[in-house]
């Protein structure tokens, strides 16, 4: 029979790296499950259901914080562990691995006993998390610094983390995963309506117009028209006067009003959204001291003058009459790296937040909050944002990264792996978006009209990325009954083959096992791949 390991318990040992320290100090086991050295403590309360993690420093300041559990998962095991942020098509089951690093949570499945353990932390964190498993026990690695450096707590208790884990039995591995993560999640926030429709990104890239939004606000109405929940159109990139940067006041010269632009793509039938990367911005009347230390290009969020600002930016837009807000590139431009390149350490050592006394996860979740604050009623599709922070103040999230309007081995890599892996996290942290389907003539129509049945039948966001008059007619009718499925979002698609395909070809779509054909008469383009894939 197979048994998994229970973490509610006191851990072996708890170390630190503690001021400027370059290793790991295991802390004394004192009373009441505390581990102490001079003025720091970190406290572990077992809850009943949980295991409460809690850092007190009052003169050090504190980089990490390694809790190691002696215990090892069953030899049967198959593991699988999250990202930072997105998936990067790489999400996969498989042995233990010391080395991998897996944010935030990871899952532990025995097939042939349909036994499931998860083990995680609860959303929204005071530290950024990160799970080792091995042969000999599990750790759990609490990045407390800010930015790069150590947090200088001045006597404040940190709740850091609070660790859950949860076993279920006679399961499939997809149905207990989405469980854990409805148990990681207490507060999702969801849409009051499905959220699908169009993005201009992989058409355009970046090259659009307000009338070309306008047409495609026509298009999109006309391919959804007659559903009782209207698409959004999404403006991306391209609608401001620097690339992917602010200041975001005004429309460029190809855009001009946006305030009368929202009306007149309501007035098409289309709800209206946009895009936006907040933390750039290249207004020049920006002070000097609001700007991040690791990088002058980017804001400080630890501000409280630019969480403000921030507020005001996002309140623009829902004044201008956009209801949907899709903020980019946050997770890069706070610590200088994709969650792909991000590893167990989020970002470098040696630079700081202006406001060292909280975390980079506190700094992030205040950055999240003050969006959605000033958000009011509209709805927030976070972007490179770290999955585990933005839940509960986001009701869609970008799990993947890009696909391609290009490339379809693109598309395949990186959206059907992102919609395999990151959909038990549908409808649990929030509703989860694998990213768009750009139908172009640089796709083959053969394997795009897979993607297409896929995404629609998800019930998760449908978007497209379609200039007019590329879809031909015989193309129309399936895109027409795609977005008439996706409206509602009420069918349920679960990966089948997923253990040992990480591009999985069999999938249950109601109950009733369907199969996804990925690839071209050639397979696997290979030549793509040796080139940069955009």
């Amino acid at each position: 029979m197979t048994t998994f390991p229970n973490l509610l318990t006191a851990p072996l040992t708890v170390s630190a790296i503690i001021g400027d320290e370059k290793a790991l100090k295991k802390l004394c086991p004192a009373a009441d499950a505390t581990f102490t050295d001079e003025n720091v403590t970190v406290a572990v309360k077992n809850t009943g259901d949980a295991l409460d993690v809690t850092l007190t420093a009052s003169e050090s300041t504190v980089r990490w914080v390694l809790l190691r559990f002696a215990c090892s998962l069953p030899d049967t095991a198959s593991v699988y562990g999250d990202d930072w942020e997105r998936g990067y098509g790489t999400l996969h089951w498989g042995s233990i691995t010391p080395e991998q690093h897996m944010p935030w949570y990871f899952l532990a499945y025995d097939a042939q006993a349909k036994v499931l353990a998860g083990y995680g932390v609860r959303v929204r964190p005071g530290a950024m998390c990160v799970w080792h498993a091995d042969g000999e026990g599990i750790s759990l690695y609490l990045d407390v610094r800010c930015g790069g450096m150590g947090v200088a707590l001045g006597g404040r208790t940190l709740n850091a983390a609070t660790v859950i884990c949860r076993e279920y039995t006679d399961t499939d591995a997809f149905s207990a995963g989405h469980k854990f993560c409805c148990d990681m999640c207490p507060d999702p926030i969801f849409p009051k309506e499905p959220v699908y429709g169009s993005n201009n990104w992989y058409y355009a890239y970046g090259k659009s117009s307000r009338a070309e939004i306008l047409t495609d606000s026509a298009y999109i109405a006309e391919l959804c028209e007659g559903l009782e929940n209207h698409p959004y159109m999404v403006i991306d990139d391209g609608w401001h006067d620097n690339p992917t940067a602010g200041p975001w006041d005004h429309g460029n010269k190809n855009f001009g009003d946006m305030k009368t632009l929202a009306d007149e793509m309501r007035a098409k039938g289309v709800k209206p959204g946009i895009w936006i990367r907040l933390l750039h911005d290249l207004d020049p009347s920006i002070p000097a001291d609001w700007k991040l230390s690791r990088d002058a290009a980017y804001l400080d969020p630890s501000i409280p003058a630019v969480r403000d600002y921030v507020k005001a930016t996002t309140k623009r837009l829902i004044d201008w009459g956009y209801t949907l807000i899709k903020h980019d590139y946050s997770s890069v431009d706070l610590f200088g790296s994709y969650g792909m390149s991000m590893g167990t350490s989020i970002t470098g050592d040696g630079w700081a937040f202006a406001d060292r006394s909280r975390t980079s996860a506190e700094i992030v979740i205040d950055f999240y909050t003050a969006i959605r604050e000033a958000a009011g009623d509209a709805v927030i599709i976070g972007c490179n944002t770290f999955s585990h922070l933005c839940a509960g103040l986001v009701e869609v999230n970008r799990t993947g990264d890009d696909t391609s309007g290009r490339y379809w081995d693109r598309t395949r890599k990186m959206g059907v792996n992102t919609l395999a892996f990151r959909m038990m996290q549908n409808r649990a942290f929030y509703m989860a978006d694998a990213d768009c389907i750009g139908i172009t003539a640089a796709v083959p129509w053969e394997q795009n009209r897979v993607w297409l049945k896929a995404l629609s039948r998800s019930g998760s966001p449908l978007f497209m990325s379609s200039a007019k008059g590329v879809a031909d007619e015989t193309m129309i009718p399936e895109i027409k009954e795609a977005f008439k499925y996706n409206s509602t979002q009420e069918d349920i698609l679960v990966p089948v083959s997923w253990m040992n395909d990480i591009c999985p070809r069999k999938w249950l779509l109601n109950g009733e096992e369907i199969s996804f054909d990925w690839y071209t008469d050639e397979g696997f383009d290979a030549l793509h791949a040796i080139g940069n894939l955009i």
